[in-house]
């Protein structure tokens, strides 16, 4: 049984006869994680697009490392199921091959309301975060971190840290060592690794937590285990907006975005090519979509309609944008296995 008729009997119900849709003359695959984000999308975004245009949207609910290992499969076996997928920026580059070139210059909402790089060869971005520092404001109330410099400040900002040992932590952590040192932003890339684990080493004494899931992180900061650590933008803005007295400092934060690809001889590339461009027009999708799992998208026009205190929680505010790290993903994908070694390495130590 294929994903298509698999998913079709599975959602048919809830999609189909809940929705009250009519019958569909085509369809499109799309395989992303499932919670939160499977949920919102097809609210926002899946829904819509099937009564606007025809084309069924059939949800597969997978985490990325497992999309990657069944999409390899599918095209070893000539059998390709998924239209879209899930990628990260260095995806784009290890995964290339498996990948459809992306027209950027003729999707229209794509080109109207994307912001700069939202459209790449390999990919549209979908969900913009960051790695961003977030610091407890109780702790900090007369004098707040801004910077990885002031992360690694233990004198004037004393007290446990977090970061990361999960995702991309392999140059997240290296880059944000390389800022507190003093490297500019726009002098990164190629990461200067014995620089940066050299800075490492100062700040690892303090490192109360290496968190390796969003719910961990969440929980040291809820919990008051760390007065600053590395997070994800959009779990901080969940325990922000749960209550607890944090803040977000964007400065030399990690661009983290998430792309819709389209695999190479994927059953309907016109179809996904459709709803990509859908995504970035339907605007008023986008402030629920925001709101609801914490991350922005790269469409100019959503954002609008966000009040603007709400806007400056996002990744892609001009303020907090201009300040973010924009990511080398050519030299990170091509040295993905070394970046990972040095890590695993150096954390064993």
């Amino acid at each position: 049984m294929t994903i298509r008729t698999h998913l079709t009997k599975l959602l048919g119900a809830s999609l189909l006869v809940t929705a009250a849709l009519p019958a569909f003359a085509d369809e499109i695959v799309v395989a992303t994680t499932g919670g939160l984000m499977r949920n919102t999308l097809e609210e926002q975004m899946y829904l819509p697009f099937q009564e606007a245009t025809g084309t069924e949207v059939i949800p597969f609910d997978i985490e990325v490392p497992d999309q990657w290992a069944r999409a390899e499969g599918m095209v070893r076996s000539g059998n390709v199921e998924f239209d879209i997928v899930t990628a990260t920026g260095p995806d784009l580059v290890d995964k290339a091959d498996m990948l459809l070139d992306i027209p950027c210059d003729t999707l229209e909402n794509v080109k109207k309301f994307g912001l700069e790089g939202a459209c790449t060869t390999k990919g549209v971005a979908r969900t913009t975060g960051g790695m961003v520092l977030t610091y407890n404001t109780e702790t900090f109330a007369d004098k707040a971190p801004k910077n990885w410099a002031d992360f690694w400040n233990v004198a004037e900002f004393p007290g446990p840290r977090g970061l990361p040992d999960t995702g991309d932590r392999d140059w997240w952590v290296p880059a944000a060592a390389l800022l507190a040192d003093g490297v500019e932003r726009k002098d990164l890339f190629p990461l200067d690794l014995d620089r940066a684990y050299k800075k490492l080493d100062e700040i690892r004494p303090h490192i109360a937590v290496w968190w390796k899931t969003g719910n961990q992180v969440q929980q040291i900061m809820r919990d008051k285990e760390v007065v600053m650590t590395m997070s994800y933008s959009g779990r901080s803005l969940a325990t922000i907006k749960d209550g607890a007295p944090l803040a977000m400092a964007w400065d030399g934060a990690m661009r983290d975005t998430g792309y819709m690809s389209i695999l190479k001889d994927a059953p309907n590339p016109e179809g996904a090519l459709k709803y990509i461009d859908f995504f970035y027009g339907n605007s008023d999708g986008h402030p629920g979509f925001m709101e609801k799992v914490g991350y922005a998208t790269s469409s100019s026009a959503g954002l609008a309609k966000l009040p603007e205190e709400e806007q400056k929680l996002f990744a892609t505010y001009p303020a907090n944008y201009e300040v973010l790290v924009d990511p080398d993903f050519n030299w990170i994908g091509e040295n993905r296995a070394m970046l990972r070694d040095r890590w695993t390495s150096w954390l064993a130590q």
